[in-house]
């Protein structure tokens, strides 16, 4: 049986836990800076996990990480 291939892109942007759990970073962080308040971008800047009914796309994505 053939290797299976790695998305280079979902393996660049997501990091993994101990518990095979995904993190991902908050969207609207890289632009547009100027009209959204200071507490806004604290709260974009914290790392957050992906939502379980989610996880299964990604698995499918990273087969020899978990």
């Amino acid at each position: 049986m053939s290797k299976l291939k790695t998305s280079k892109s979902i393996f660049k942007r997501f990091n993994i836990t101990s518990n095979c759990n995904l993190i991902r970073h908050c969207a609207s962080r890289s632009h547009l800076l100027q009209k959204k308040t200071s507490k806004r971008k604290q709260r974009l800047r914290k790392k957050f996990c992906v939502n379980s009914s989610d996880l299964g796309n990604f698995i499918h994505k990273l087969p020899y990480v978990c």
